[in-house]
């Protein structure tokens, strides 16, 4: 008996070798998963007698071949370290673990994953120096590093990832240059060095980088003359505090004088130097142009410039060739509902991803209305509104469609009478919101409708959800919005919840949107070139999204203008139970700024008392500033009272039953201003 159970025993681990010794793979996940979640209390599935690729480890997905291919593990609470035993998963391609809580340094072992082709480590506590050997990785095609504590330069190695397509670093500490090398990535098309400590010139090799749709370099200390290549990216270059900029061309810069164009790519002056004047010791990624005379320089070579036409001729047949197989194989699928799009959530990030911003929509473009309104269709006038507007805001059904597999379900967000609102993917791999309207909630009137859609177009500030673009489809009889999507919901699901709910919100982020809020409604107020003054009329809790960094986007700005009276009106019933309809309304039937900055007032005391309803008795101390009346007591005493006495009182002139009384949103953010630089 005991000699069969000895073979039975042996026969058993000859035939499950796992349980004898476990796979290199599966090794690095137990070591990775001591590291992410020390406390073993998120990655408790992830197990040594487990079986990676059966579907049991959570974040974990597997290939055909059965090797770990993607770790997804973005938003999960993770508070440790991304450990060097990384290394041992040479397979993975895809590493999701943004909106975390991880501290420590990138390790350099994470260069030997030369299939990688999405890096995600944004949003976390990581720290140290950003490792050089990544510049290895020469599959990578979007690195995310960014919101992060990382210190150092840029190194210059990273100019080495040819399929680098995004580079998002902002918002660490970074110093030191620009890598002038970063401008050999010729498929980079998004570049964001934000919001670091980065000084010297903008290289004119990046400036000229063929496909880059965005360059953000805003709150750094450059200097020197802006390349003039960079005014075709118009909005897509954003250059805001850095004082030592100049250029032709530019709205906001300065002309160069003699003193900026003696050296434009040498960075600014900073300790004593041979002449006594201020020098900066020129670090390795500084972009130099050398002063030199007809016999030291030589003039770039005309095969240089050859090979370089050639070879954008060559990407240019080929990515010709592949559209055009893509789109005949995409048509013979179409009628697969739900399976001709199949992206894993993975991707679902608001970093887009791919993080591009199509300038242009999609190249098929037969829009109509049935009935003979046809108010997009091709070769009509649109005088008036901007012709090169609306082309570059259209989009084709076929796209809308794809993006939301075909309107499925799975995908609806939201419905109301008039409208239904998707969660979609672009081919580009942004996630957007998709919110379709029937034409009979639409003005009827062609020149109302169009003047409706340049106002939405119009529209640009950081506190409102951008519109990507829209559809109008003959076929459905409906009108398509598609806008950026906001995956924390809107700011309904931050009120009356529970104390230790993970909704609750601390009091810094409570000030910011409000804050947030108050300068996007200043901007639709405010009367500027091309814009003139927009009342939003339906200012409420649920028009207020929330974005992964917990900034706050005001939707349906403008939509009114798009819409007919009798929907308007059918709207208005939610918010006047909400509380936010002005006591005008009642008599004069019309809304007004006033009207706006009412329902803005009793959005801030939904904000301090983390309540719904906002009743007399919030009210009554926030005039008298009891503090028990109108705070949140989930905050637990946790705020700033000079704060919270500052947002009572703007709440409560912004809700005076006179009109007159109430203060500009101009008004609002000059003393919300004033609130935070006194703190």
């Amino acid at each position: 008996m005991g000699l069969r159970l000895l073979l039975f025993t042996l026969l058993f681990f000859f035939t499950n070798p796992r349980w004898v010794c476990p796979s290199t793979e599966l090794r690095a996940l137990m070591v990775m998963k001591a590291a992410l979640d020390p406390e073993d209390l998120l990655l408790s599935s992830w197990t040594i007698n487990g079986n990676p690729c059966d579907g049991s480890f959570e974040g974990v997905a597997c290939d055909e071949k059965g090797q770990v291919a993607n770790i997804s593990l973005q938003g999960k609470g993770l508070s440790g370290k991304v450990s060097p035993a990384i290394a041992g998963l040479k397979h993975l391609t895809g590493l999701y673990l943004h909106y975390n809580s991880l501290y420590g340094e990138v390790p350099r072992e994470i260069a030997n994953l030369t299939e990688l082709t999405d890096l995600y480590l944004n949003v976390n506590n990581l720290s140290g120096e950003i490792p050089p050997e990544i510049g290895n990785m020469g599959s990578l095609q979007v690195l995310q590093l960014c919101y992060n504590r990382l210190t150092g330069s840029i190194p210059t190695q990273l100019g080495s990832l040819k399929k680098l397509s995004v580079l998002a670093l902002q918002s660490n500490n970074l110093t030191g240059a620009i890598p002038a090398r970063l401008g050999d990535l010729g498929v980079l098309m998004r570049l964001d060095l934000s919001f670091n400590h980065l000084f010297g010139s903008i290289p004119t090799k990046l400036a000229d980088s063929p496909l880059l749709e965005v360059l953000d370099i805003r709150n750094n200390t450059l200097s020197g003359n802006v390349p003039p290549a960079l005014k075709r990216l118009n909005e897509g270059f954003q250059f805001e505090n850095n004082r030592g900029l100049c250029g032709e061309g530019f709205m906001t810069l300065n002309a160069c004088d003699a003193s900026n164009a003696l050296n434009p790519g040498r960075p600014e002056p900073f300790g004593p130097g041979v002449t006594g004047n201020p020098t900066r010791e020129i670090p390795e990624t500084a972009n130099l142009r050398l002063r030199c005379n007809q016999s030291q320089c030589s003039k770039p070579s005309k095969p240089g410039k050859v090979s370089i036409v050639v070879g954008v001729l060559v990407v240019t047949v080929a990515l010709a060739v592949v559209a055009m197989l893509t789109f005949t194989q995409y048509r013979r699928r179409k009628q697969k509902l739900g399976s001709s799009f199949d992206i894993p959530d993975s991707r679902l990030s608001t970093d887009h991803a791919k993080g591009i911003y199509r300038r242009n929509g999609s190249p098929l473009i037969s829009l109509e209305y049935s009935n003979g309104w046809d108010p997009l269709a091709d070769g009509r006038s649109i005088s008036g509104y901007g012709q090169e507007v609306f082309q570059s805001f259209r989009f084709n059904l076929d796209e809308v469609e794809t993006a939301t597999q075909y309107f499925s379900e799975m995908n609806l967000l939201g419905k109301s009478t008039y409208s239904a609102t998707y969660k979609g993917v672009l081919r580009d791999g942004s996630v957007v919101a998709i919110k379709s309207i029937s034409k009979s909630s639409c003005k009827s009137e062609e020149a109302e409708f169009l003047k409706g859609l340049n106002i939405l177009a119009s529209l640009k500030h950081e506190n409102l959800v951008r519109l990507r673009g829209f559809c109008c489809s003959k076929g459905r009889g409906e009108c398509f919005l598609i806008y950026d999507y906001a995956p924390n919901g809107n700011f309904l699901r931050y009120l009356d919840v529970n104390d230790g709910d993970g909704h609750v919100l601390e009091w810094s982020p409570r000030v910011s949107i409000v804050e947030g809020i108050a300068k996007g409604i200043a901007y639709l107020h405010g009367h500027k070139v091309n814009k003139s003054t927009l009342c939003h009329q339906n200012i409420s809790a649920e028009k207020v999204l929330i974005d992964h960094r917990c900034n706050p986007l005001l939707s349906d700005s403008g939509l009114h203008n798009l819409l007919t009276n009798d929907i308007i009106f059918s709207e208005l019933k939610s918010s006047a139970a909400m509380g936010y309809l002005a006591p005008e309304y009642t008599n004069t039937g019309r809304f007004t700024e006033k009207s706006d900055i009412y329902a803005f007032g009793v959005l801030v005391f939904q904000v301090l008392s983390g309540k719904r309803k906002v009743t007399s008795l919030v009210n009554l101390g926030a005039e008298a500033c009891r503090f028990e009346d109108y705070i949140d007591p989930n905050l637990h005493g946790k705020f700033f009272e000079y704060e919270a006495t500052k947002l009572a009182r703007i709440a409560w002139l912004c809700t005076h039953e006179c009109p007159i009384e109430r203060i500009s949103m101009e008004a609002v953010v000059q003393e919300l201003g004033n609130c935070s630089s006194c703190l």
